[in-house]
């Protein structure tokens, strides 16, 4: 008997339109426990749609269940073990850091403030300082190290270093993995900075039209697609392997194989393991050439 691992979240059939527009399209998919998801996708593909259905922030059709529940009919109990980031930290004002604290400490017994104050220790906020005296980075710096010091099981990031420097962003994502992120804990997280958490996730969605267009774990993606950099003379012999996706660099040609041959491709030039944002261009072009094409 296989042992199949608990879905964090799992939908099937899950639709949502806004008048004429379709949001989702039709979503199956399955997150399971103890997994860091990257879901990425082009402005108005549906990330935000589908994460607000998790997270019982809008009304959908199809089947969800998030940690066994219906997100929308039970997120008074979903939110004891959810946390939520979104692209735009939104915090009062005229709160001063320490009240915010002594707030959220009040409201959520799964807060631990000792916690949050460590991750502020390594920013240069002070808890006397109020929201409308930080930047616009220091207040998302601020968000993110509340939201961290809840002991959540799912954990879901929109956008979540959205005006933070490079700097940064690099300290929260190993933040995320070393200090919150464990086999109990799952993490969702929509961005559109793909290079900067590919080395954190355990699985990969990209989502197009409303529509999951790929769906593959990390380690698949490692196994399964190559990409070779190929000299001018090889370029037709590269062709014949029937490459997902072609493009142009200084000096040669970058062709992206999907389950080729790693022997064969080594023949032709220099082999390696494609970059999510590579991939996504090259999925994305495929998807929208067979989409046109049903079209006609």
């Amino acid at each position: 008997m296989t042992f199949q691992p608990m879905a964090c979240i799992e939908a099937r059939g899950l639709h949502k339109t806004f008048g004429t527009i379709i949001a989702l399209d039709g979503v199956n998919l399955r997150v399971e426990e103890g997994r860091i998801l990257g879901l990425i996708g082009p402005n108005g593909a549906g990330k935000t749609t589908a994460l607000n259905a998790i997270l019982g922030l809008t009304p959908y059709q199809g089947e969800l269940r998030v940690l066994g529940r219906d997100p929308w009919m039970e997120r008074d109990l979903l939110m004891r073990d959810v946390s939520f980031i979104a692209d735009v930290a939104v915090l009062p004002r005229w709160i001063m850091v320490s009240q915010l604290l002594d707030y959220v400490a009040g409201v959520h017994p799964r807060f631990d403030r000792a916690k949050a104050e460590g991750f502020l220790a390594k920013t240069t906020i002070r808890l006397t300082s109020r929201v409308r005296e930080l930047s616009k980075g220091m207040v998302t710096q601020l968000h993110l190290a509340v939201v961290m010091a809840i002991d959540a099981r799912l954990l879901v990031l929109d956008e979540p270093t959205l005006g933070l420097d490079i700097l940064y962003r690099k300290q929260f994502y190993d933040s995320l993995l070393n200090d919150y992120f464990d086999r109990n804990r799952t993490i969702v997280v929509a961005t559109h900075q793909v290079e900067e958490v590919q080395h954190v996730l355990t699985d990969l969605m990209f989502i197009d039209r409303g529509r999951i267009v790929f769906d593959r774990s990390m380690e698949e993606v490692e196994s399964r697609y190559l990409e070779v950099m190929v000299r001018p003379e090889q370029v037709a012999a590269a062709r014949a392997l029937k490459p997902m996706h072609e493009r142009q660099v200084i000096g040669g040609s970058v062709l992206l194989f999907d389950g080729a041959d790693r022997q064969r491709l080594t023949a032709l030039g220099e082999v390696r393991t494609p970059s999510i944002a590579d991939l996504f261009v090259a999925v994305m072009g495929n998807h929208a050439s067979v989409t046109q094409g049903a079209a006609r």
